[in-house]
């Protein structure tokens, strides 16, 4: 009786004890909602500065920011943006001149899309030029009515205070052209043009036009050669289903592309004039993708894999660069060592490191005497050693389809019977989870939550087919991956099959609530984040809605009939909805409109389904400010502490 006691006395104090170290181990939230000051660097022709993205602690002030290599404390120049506008494609035109474009946030959930503006800057920040865009006439009275939409293409091999920008003019919607741009004045030639909208162009290392790439009205790839009689349309046997002509061979001969002939993954080739092909890079199951380059004429030394833990395929490993990269990448164990660029002389590398634990550090290596130098941390109040394992994952889904995703496991816990999260992806369709850090991941991870994210049928990463199967299956094959990846972590012992919730941003946030009405028992609880609710309300509210080319994309990946439409929308089930609810939304959200939001909330008080709400005046798809992200974060933990943590009622 006595030893009895005496264990169940050692067995408390061992369980206080590990309380007391999760306490202690509890990451401030606010760790996990800053936003990084840097991103998108970019290294100058002779090596001398380098130029950045800055991002202020609101959340929603960016500027383009250029540094002295030698001097990363005190900036040359800053270019302060406007309100929720930064700096994307920042392409150095000369040693003391660049070029960017401009891009909008709507949100933090959201990638920024590009607005069409061209901006330019000295290194100094004087002699700043808008040089293209919707709002030219109010910058120039020359060029005020030539306007459209403007992407930088690239800039000559050697630095010249040029560019090529492509150009779609709003009076010509249906023509593509490419110009050669004087970044000093904004003087302009025409190096081509093709009355196909939406084309991109590829040049050799002469700096003539050679290719015109896009997709059609059905978004399959279609690609045009220019020779001596104009502009030549590919057979669809040579153009397969995905066909991105990235460059020209060293030689000028061959087109360096991404091609996927029957829509299976993405392959980096080489291909001749007539069409034949040598794969340089490829995976049986993974896309390959984000290409490696030397320096100028840029050539491939290998592509990443774009599923599991990111591989490097070298198109020819005894290349000096390849072998520079395997050389770097053994001093940074764990690591995805990317070459970001080099000196026009070659003899300067900007290299990064990052990890599914760490969001990154920038370095500089001189290659003749190969010194290497730190500049700066992405996040520097994260600690590595702190954070949670994003493990890949592969399951059978109940049609034998393999799916992947990632587990991210708690630290310090014991794997099994775990309280988990599934966290499904936005998009939903052409986007994937990686084994990059996750901020929200790594949020739950420390909280004590293994997180679930699966790439469900229509996700990026396995080709053209994956992404065209998860067509028209929100409510259908899309929820039953999921939930078949909620039963394989239950199977494999990983997960609590009593402590489940799901929670979800943006496409992700219609799944946290369509998810439970398609597997009725299985979940906790729900939160639906910036999400879609009513599924015909995105053909006429939003940003999404207005345009032909949107309609079409809504129509092709959702479908258009009414009936089924309602039959996979949330608000129109919520009488199947047997889980506590979390709605947290921008009130200003232009992607998921804030009305959807509302009407998701008077279908909930209809069916007297229970629910918490949480809307922010000023927010849009994803929250900016960092107090409300805190806030959110917050609201978050509590919520599912209630129902799957230790809060949750015993079972």
């Amino acid at each position: 009786m006595q030893s009895r006691i005496v264990r169940a006395a050692v067995a408390a104090l061992c369980l206080s004890v590990s309380a007391a170290a999760v306490a202690a181990d509890l990451i401030p939230v606010e760790d996990f909602t800053r936003r990084a000051m840097f991103s998108d660097p970019a290294l100058s022709p002779d090596g001398k500065y380098i130029a950045l993205a800055m991002h202020d602690e609101s959340g929603d002030q960016h500027a383009l920011v250029i540094y002295h290599i030698d001097d990363m404390t005190n900036p040359a120049s800053i270019l302060r943006m406007p309100r929720y506008m930064l700096p994307e494609d920042i392409t150095w035109v000369s040693n003391t001149r660049l070029v960017l474009s401009q891009a909008k946030e709507m949100g933090s959930i959201d990638k920024p899309y590009l607005t069409g503006e061209i901006i330019a800057t000295d290194v100094d920040g004087k002699h700043q030029d808008y040089l293209f865009g919707w709002d030219i006439a109010n910058h120039s009275s020359t060029r005020g009515t030539d306007r459209g939409w403007g992407f930088i293409e690239g800039r000559p091999r050697q630095a010249n205070n040029r560019f090529y920008m492509r150009a779609h003019m709003y009076q010509r919607d249906e023509a593509s052209t490419l110009y050669d741009v004087d970044s000093s004045n904004g003087a302009r030639r025409t190096m081509a043009d093709i009355g196909v909208g939406g084309m991109a162009f590829t040049l050799d290392d002469a700096g003539q036009v050679r290719y015109a790439f896009g997709g059609d009205e059905n978004f399959e790839s279609v690609v045009f050669r220019q020779d001596g009689n104009g502009w030549t349309k590919l057979d669809h046997k040579v153009v397969g289903v995905l066909y991105e002509p990235l460059t020209m061979s060293a030689d000028g001969k061959d087109l360096i592309a991404l091609h996927s002939a029957k829509g299976g993954p993405t392959q980096l080739v080489r291909q001749d004039g007539d069409g034949q092909a040598k794969v340089l890079a490829s995976d049986p199951f993974s896309s390959v993708g984000d290409v490696m380059w030397t320096p100028k004429p840029y050539q491939p030394i290998g592509a990443w894999t774009l599923t599991g833990i990111p591989k490097m395929i070298y198109v020819d490993p005894a290349n000096p660069y390849a072998k520079l990269h395997q050389a770097l990448a053994a001093k940074f164990p764990g690591k995805m060592l990317q070459f970001v660029n080099f000196s026009d002389d070659g003899k300067q590398l900007l290299f990064s490191t990052s990890s599914d634990r760490d969001l990154g550090s920038y370095f500089l290596i001189e290659l003749t005497t190969y010194k290497v130098r730190r500049l700066f941390d992405v996040a520097p109040w994260i600690d590595p050693a702190k954070m949670a394992e994003r493990r890949p994952i592969r399951f059978k889904a109940r049609d034998g389809e393999e799916l992947e995703g990632y587990l991210t496991l708690p630290p310090g816990r014991n794997e099994s019977k775990l309280p988990m999260v599934l966290m499904p992806h936005g998009g939903p369709d052409d986007i994937r989870d990686d084994w990059g850090f996750d901020s929200e991941a790594q949020f739950l991870a420390n909280r004590g939550y293994l997180v679930l994210q699966v790439n469900f049928r229509g996700s990026s990463g396995r080709g053209r087919q994956f992404v065209y199967d998860g067509y028209r299956q929100w409510g259908g094959k899309m929820q039953q991956d999921l939930i078949d990846g909620v039963k394989w972590a239950i199977g494999e012992n990983y997960a609590d099959p009593a402590r489940v919730c799901v929670f979800g941003a943006s496409f992700g946030g219609y799944s946290a609530l369509m998810a439970p009405i398609r597997a009725p028992g299985m979940f906790k609880c729900a939160v639906g984040y910036a999400g879609v609710y009513d599924m015909h309300m995105r053909y006429e509210k939003g940003d999404s809605h207005g345009s032909k080319r949107d309609l079409s994309y809504l129509e092709t990946t959702m479908g258009k009939d009414p009936a089924e439409l309602a039959a996979n929308s949330p608000v129109t089930l919520v009488s199947q909805l047997d889980v506590p609810v979390l709605l947290i939304h921008g009130e200003d959200d232009e992607r998921a409109p804030y009305a959807g939001a509302k009407e998701m909330r008077a279908a909930l008080d209809a069916a007297h389904k229970p629910y918490e709400w949480m809307s922010v005046p000023g927010e849009g798809h994803g929250f900016y400010k960092p107090a409300n992200n805190v806030a959110m974060f917050n609201r978050l933990q509590a919520f599912l502490e209630k129902y799957i943590g230790a809060g949750a009622p015993a079972k």
